[in-house]
């Protein structure tokens, strides 16, 4: 589905994902950084709860939304990775 292009050089770094670690590249989106880490599915529906991720990766579609250092429904394909960033998958309806 996805192929990752060559190492440019940018550096790694590290985010946690759901409590884990993570290894992303410096410029990675949110997105291809659990896409390379073999995760396909960032937040589940409020009604049917199937799953959802990235499925346009260019920011239209809203599918791939998760939390991203408390603030919830980030899409994670334009979200560009930090060091010691925090993501946590989004499961059903938000708390209002």
């Amino acid at each position: 589905m996805f192929v990752r292009l060559p190492d440019i050089g940018g550096g790694t770094i590290t985010i946690t994902v759901d409590g884990t670690e993570v290894k992303a590249r410096a410029g990675d989106s949110v997105a291809a950084a659990l896409a390379a880490g073999g995760r396909v599915s960032y937040r589940t529906t409020p009604v049917s709860g199937s799953r959802r991720g990235a499925y346009c990766a260019m920011g239209a579609c809203f599918e791939c939304l998760v939390t991203i250092d408390g603030t919830p429904n980030q899409q994670a394909c334009v979200v560009r990775v930090s060091p010691g960033m925090q993501v946590s998958t989004q499961r059903g309806a938000r708390a209002l």
